[in-house]
């Protein structure tokens, strides 16, 4: 009945959706020259032979999928794969990370007519979606056409887990489709369980599979040159309001580190020139990345309000701190600075990491901190003591080594679904 009516309202709601995506394209959260994707609309040819599709929200779950991507392409050399994501930073970061015979497209409005023309142009043999992100007339036209489907990296929260709960027979409808899910956790498989899908196996979490985050070495060089024997730190991946509590953690720390230089890198870079005023106008001597202002012995705080360059940033500095933790976002991956040799810091909301960060926790290869002035004080004992630091980053770099082989598990897992689609089988 719930998706009936939904089908039906979303065929009247073509004018709408446009207005809403020329509305977001004027604040940047659309790419205008690409904008005929959002509607169903390819701008890329189909590959022959074999495609999977994945899709993945937005920049965390698509970098997460990069190892799957490339062992299912190393393991089928006839086979494509097309990757989807519905952000404008997702997909300039796909353009630079996706390897050879993968390809981007911008994710369709959920709108009936735009989802039948991108799946009657793209015709996926195999299809795996990421995470949480359901949308019920794409995912409804998966099951109608019949297409084998498995969710992969399966994360859903014990508040998201009631919410569906309210309305059981729309869950099992919309997620009837899925022929297998692979949950990051025990719990989330439960309830995934619960919610009506049969095969529901936990496999860990793909995002601890990636490889490091890359750096250009020549980049890399000159900052480490421009920083000289500074303290430095960084506070990565930063949302609204998180600038504040770098800047008070800053401003706490001068007192004892005069020289001290912080490294801000907002989320969102086309943020760096309001951050940057907003900073200068606390009193701090600061210079964009993006503006290719230098780091100078006056600079205080440097953001770094580029794509893709955060490898660099954590290479750079002992200390991190995780964005997204302080102002109820969730948090980011905190697996990628403790790849780096990154003391690994963040704030008092990690649910999009609860499990990562609580292993992290008890192995001691990360500090759940609650607020700017705490931070502050970790930090300082942390660029003090090399000792307790490298100790954090070990503890780090062992729990991640240690659940390295999620890749490997969501593979063994798949492999009667990519054998009915015609993929070859891949090497564990």
């Amino acid at each position: 009945m719930l998706e009936t009516l939904y089908r039906g309202l979303t065929h009247l709601a073509g004018p709408a959706v446009r207005r809403l995506l020329d509305r977001r394209a004027a604040r940047g959260k659309e790419d205008p020259a690409r904008r005929a994707e959002r509607l169903g609309e390819p701008t890329l040819p189909r590959p022959a032979g074999r495609l999977v599709w994945l899709h993945a929200a937005s920049v965390g779950e698509s970098l997460a999928i990069l190892p799957l991507v490339e062992r299912l392409l190393a393991a089928d050399t006839g086979a494509h794969a097309l990757v989807t994501t519905g952000t404008v930073t997702s997909a300039a970061l796909m353009a630079k990370r996706l390897p050879r015979r993968a390809m981007h497209q911008y994710v369709p409005v959920d709108l009936p007519g735009a989802c039948r023309q991108f799946l009657d142009h793209w015709r996926p043999d195999l299809v795996l979606w990421v995470e949480s992100e359901f949308w019920p007339n794409l995912l409804g036209e998966v099951r109608r056409r019949r297409l084998p489907c498995a969710l992969v990296n399966a994360r859903l929260s014990e508040a998201s887990f009631r919410g569906w709960r309210r309305f059981p027979g729309a869950a099992r409808r919309l997620l009837s489709g899925f022929r297998l899910a692979l949950a990051q956790t025990d719990a989330e498989a439960a309830r995934l369980r619960a919610l009506g899908i049969a095969d529901v196996r936990a496999v860990g979490n793909l995002k601890y599979s990636a490889e490091p985050l890359p750096a250009d070495a020549g980049a890399l060089a000159a900052l480490r040159e421009a920083v000289g024997e500074r303290p430095v730190w960084v506070f990565a991946s930063s949302h609204a309001g998180e600038e504040e509590v770098a800047a008070e953690a800053h401003a706490r720390l001068a007192g004892i580190l005069p020289d001290l230089l912080t490294l801000l890198v907002p989320r969102h870079p086309e943020r760096g020139p309001e951050i940057a005023a907003r900073l200068a106008g606390r009193g701090l001597a600061v210079a964009r990345r993006a503006a290719q202002q230098s780091i100078t012995p006056q600079i205080q705080v440097y953001v770094a309000d580029t794509l893709g360059e955060l490898g660099l940033f954590f290479r750079l500095a002992p200390v991190a701190a995780v964005g997204g933790s302080f102002v109820g976002i969730g948090g980011h991956n905190p697996i990628e600075p403790a790849l780096l040799g990154s003391a690994v810091l963040y704030g008092p909301c990690m649910t999009n990491f609860a499990a990562i960060a609580e292993e992290l926790e008890a192995e001691g290869g990360a500090l759940r901190v609650a607020d700017a002035a705490a931070l502050a004080r970790e930090v300082g004992r942390l660029l003090a003591d090399g000792t307790a630091r490298n100790a954090r980053t070990a503890a780090a770099a062992a729990v991640a080594e240690r659940n390295r082989r999620a890749v490997d598990r969501v593979l063994a897992a798949l492999a009667p679904l990519l054998e009915e689609a015609g993929f070859a089988r891949t090497a564990a």
